[in-house]
């Protein structure tokens, strides 16, 4: 875990200077950091909705192994895991659009 963590750093890094770069010509753009913003907030909810959605999944699958009863119980909640995703989503449109 702690080795993803220090990819995402890296790459939020990389990304940052190129956006920086960008920034750095004859004409800079202002209104780039919105799309910056925008990637961010929709990268960083479905990375953390996949890590839910594995955890959740590999939780369910064992107790319904279990007992099989509690499928319908335990489906669910990877869809509320899912739904992170959705609100990420729902943050960068409102970001690209106000």
């Amino acid at each position: 875990m702690r080795r993803v963590g220090i990819l995402l750093v890296l790459l939020l890094l990389g990304v940052s200077q190129t956006v920086f770069a960008a920034g750095e010509g004859a004409q800079s753009d202002p209104s780039i950091w919105k799309y910056f913003a925008a990637a961010i907030a929709v990268g960083i909810s479905c990375v953390a909705g996949g890590i839910a959605v594995g955890h959740i999944g590999a939780a369910a699958m064992g107790a319904m192994s279990e007992n099989p009863e509690l499928a319908g119980k335990a489906l669910p909640y990877a869809g509320l895991a899912e739904g992170i995703c959705l609100w990420g989503f729902l943050v960068g449109l409102l970001i690209l659009v106000l």
